[in-house]
């Protein structure tokens, strides 16, 4: 019971999705004795429903953010798992699935109003007694009610995604861990991961917004901004963070990859939207500009770059991805230490 209690503290310490996640993975694991504890995103493209872990804990592990098999794509349809479909469909509390082995899958859903996009499953080795699941009903009610305040005040109330307050924090966590990573002055020395993994800051664009609206309507540009948010959602991984800044503007933190999958997953984005067909609007696309997260620069200088690469894509064609520094390499842009011109400021 103390061990409990204490995961309770630590769950409604945090200040952070991530955190949160990672605590209540730890308490419902040391509770169920579970040989996996998973938090799941349901998420929705083009009207179908998919399921893609979030964070997982396995015993005799620390929990972990996770990507899934396949990072970037969807997940698995959900209708995959009927037991889960089924209790989403008619909003139960949970759904059990017995296993051929005697091994049982549990479902909790974590409902926020009317919304649904977070579900804790646990696989344990045999059937839980009722005293037990009610236990465990009991900190995902905990969990449910903290992700509802975080989400009053981090989240955008169009899109959902992260809004512009949050940025700053999880940019600033960001500097910090690459300052970790390079073991600079009052940093704490930690592993770190390889030489060619590193954080990336990526902002995004709707082109020819305003012709949309001009067009066909708010309504209808509303409506272009929520399939892009879930777009991104879907084409980034359960470790990245995806901001709405306001308008048709969005930015994305991708964490520990390289060069080359952060092109990989950004390009994998713009070609979703690109083939995506929104409702009367039809044919939308998106223009991107990139830049390495460096702990060495301040968050507006690399706020300033990855736009600069931004303004180059929109003024060269748009509906394409831009790296700033192959845009100063190739001679196409001139390194500076801030842009004056940057929608941001």
């Amino acid at each position: 019971m103390d061990s409990l209690l204490k995961h309770m503290v630590d769950m409604t310490g945090h200040r952070d999705h991530s955190m949160l996640d990672i605590s209540v993975l730890a308490a419902v694991q040391e509770l169920s004795g579970a040989r996996r504890t998973r938090v799941l995103t349901i998420g929705a493209v083009r009207g179908r429903k998919f399921v893609r872990a979030r964070a997982v804990a396995i015993p005799g592990q620390p929990p972990r953010m996770e990507d899934g098999p396949e990072p970037g794509l969807p997940g698995d349809p959900l209708e995959h798992f009927p037991a889960l479909a089924n209790c989403i469909a008619n909003r139960e509390a949970c759904a059990e699935l017995v296993e051929a082995d005697g091994s049982m899958l549990l479902w909790m859903p974590i409902w926020i109003g009317d919304k649904l996009d977070t579900v804790l499953e646990i696989h344990m080795p045999e059937k839980c007694d009722p005293d037990r699941v009610q236990m465990i009903l009991g900190i995902v009610a905990v969990y449910r009610n903290f992700q509802n305040l975080l989400d009053y005040s981090e989240r955008d109330s169009l899109t959902g995604l992260l809004n512009r307050k949050t940025f700053d924090d999880q940019l600033s966590k960001m500097l910090q861990t690459s300052a970790e990573e390079l073991n600079l002055p009052g940093a704490p020395e930690r592993r770190h991961h390889s030489e060619q993994e590193k954080n990336w800051l990526a902002v995004v664009d709707v082109d020819h917004f305003k012709a949309v609206n001009d067009r066909f309507g708010h309504l209808y540009g509303d409506e272009v901004l929520i399939l892009i948010a879930n777009l991104l959602t879907s084409s980034f991984r359960a470790q990245d963070r995806v901001f709405r800044f306001g308008g048709e503007e969005f930015v994305v933190l991708l964490r520990s990859t390289s060069l080359e999958n952060a092109r990989k997953i950004i390009e994998r984005f713009r070609k979703n939207v690109e083939s995506h067909v929104f409702p009367q609007v039809g044919k939308v696309t998106v223009s991107v500009g990139f830049v390495t997260v460096s702990a060495y620069e301040s968050p507006v200088a690399t706020l300033g770059r990855a736009d600069q690469a931004l303004y180059y894509a929109k003024s060269h064609g748009r509906n394409q991805a831009c790296h700033y520094d192959d845009l100063v390499q190739t001679g196409e842009l001139q390194s500076a230490a801030s842009n004056d011109t940057a929608e941001f400021f």
